[in-house]
């Protein structure tokens, strides 16, 4: 047997990277990890964890006013952009420290190095080092995308440069309606510029339940964001500092910002992929197996990178069945089914199982439950927030196929819904649950009148 280096390497020191990392080394392997930027990835530099300390900022305003109708008197609240940005930098520099002393006590070795592969079992670090490897992870993730490809499109930020920004911008655009473009349209419109959303499609956050893609536009246009839908962009132009947008209908719009939020592509380039042999999608993805081994035996790949689910959970999981697979008593596949995902906008979102349309596909019967209804909070405040909660049933047997919230703490209230909903939780099961009064989350166990009946791709009765 040939001796290497090291037992497993791994490129790419994201959460799926040095989960891997970790539970490959306390198995007793030797491993080595590569890391050209800052560990921890796009979730905790420049994504989930960022984005959801700036969404916590940006939901303060509604938090100061409605505070009045509860007896306080709120005076003097300014905000500052600057400490903001400062407070998220300190936070992140401290979460990549404990990742790096994670890595370190698991007795990994760090190498910070772009890291590219020089055949199935070897990686070429930018210092020139060459090391030998009998398995190589690739956990390099996804990068977003400038797009549409149109003149000065280049002009564009994407939500890379977007929580570093010099100042704040008092107009921005931002082009896409995926979840990154509306948690960002929501929070920057709440921490008071002026925000337009332009998007391609007639609803933002394609692939969602419509029920919930419909209130969330209202939602955001309640939150001051300005929407513009079916609108198709022709170029970006600079003049001093201001930038202007112009569309294929003939509007234009100025900007002193415009943010790109048109989607993410797995970060593959310059890797070194094609020359070992591993196969790609169209899109540029590592195509792996059920194991996430690749076409190359030796090289294997987590995260985004495969463009499978992309959500960093998703990828902890799928680096730790790895790292289980490889060097540990073996892991069974990773079960996709009932992940929840939550888009942190204003309103929140929080969603598991199927969606309305994708029931109707694979059920001959449904029953929809549905609740709508102003949260307690906003009864002393004069706010017309409103909550939204969703149960898809199948009509034979019951069982609760898919569940879809929206409002305040609806992701909270999906992670536990997923728990339910994997262990094939029943209408009935939740119609026996007590209640818990008064909350947001009762209305999913009081829930007793068949809103309506759907068959398989019938429309609704």
């Amino acid at each position: 047997m040939a001796d290497f280096d090291f037992d497993f390497f791994v490129i790419g020191a994201g959460s799926g990277g040095v989960r891997a990392a970790r539970i490959a080394a306390g198995h007793g392997a030797k491993v080595g990890i590569a890391e050209s930027f800052r560990f921890g990835g796009t979730c905790v530099i420049r994504g989930c964890v960022p984005k959801k300390l700036y969404v916590m900022a940006s939901r303060y305003a509604d938090d100061f006013e409605d505070a009045r109708g509860f007896g306080w008197s709120v005076a003097g609240a300014e905000f500052d952009w600057s400490r903001l940005v400062a407070a998220k930098e300190r936070e992140i520099t401290r979460l990549e420290g404990l990742y790096r002393a994670n890595l370190e006590a698991a007795g990994v070795s760090i190498f910070p190095a772009r890291a590219t592969l020089q055949g199935p079992e070897a990686v070429c670090l930018s210092d020139g080092r060459v090391f030998s490897a009998r398995h190589i992870l690739v956990a390099t993730g996804g990068a977003p995308v400038h797009a549409p490809q149109v003149p000065g499109i280049e002009l564009a930020l994407t939500s890379n440069e977007i929580f570093d920004l010099p100042s704040f911008p008092r107009r921005l655009l931002i082009l896409g309606a995926g979840y990154i473009a509306v948690e960002f349209a929501a929070l920057f419109a709440k921490l008071g510029a002026k925000v337009t959303l332009h998007y391609r499609a007639d609803l933002p956050l394609r692939g969602f339940d419509d029920d919930l893609r419909t209130r969330l536009a209202a939602g955001l246009a309640d939150a001051g964001v300005e929407l513009f839908p079916l609108a198709k962009l022709g170029s970006l132009e600079k003049t001093g500092e201001t930038l202007r947008a112009r569309f294929e209908d003939g509007s234009s719009l100025e900007a002193d910002i415009v943010m790109a939020a048109t989607g993410r592509r797995p970060a593959t380039a310059g890797l070194g992929l094609e020359a070992a042999g591993v196969q790609l999608s169209q899109q540029g993805a590592i195509m792996v197996n059920a194991a996430s081994q690749s076409s190359v035996a030796s090289i294997h790949a987590v995260g985004d990178v495969t463009d499978r689910l992309n959500l960093t959970p998703v990828a902890i999981r799928e680096g730790q069945a790895l790292a289980d697979r490889l060097f540990g008593k073996g892991a069974p596949p990773v079960d996709y089914e009932f992940t929840p995902t939550a888009v942190f906008s204003t309103p929140e979102i929080g969603t598991v199982g199927l969606t309305e349309e994708e029931a109707a596909g694979r059920v001959g019967e449904l029953d929809i439950y549905e609740a709508e209804f102003r949260p307690m909070q906003a009864t002393l405040t004069g706010r017309s927030t409103k909550a939204y909660m969703k149960l898809i049933v199948a009509a034979d047997g019951g069982r609760v196929l898919g569940a879809h919230l929206l409002g305040p703490q609806a992701a909270e209230m999906a992670q536990l819904l997923a728990l339910a909903l994997r262990m094939g939780a029943t209408k009935a099961d939740f119609d026996a649950t007590m209640a818990l009064h008064p909350t947001l989350a009762e209305e999913l166990v009081t829930m007793r009148k068949i809103s309506r009946k759907r068959r398989a791709h019938s429309q609704s009765e």
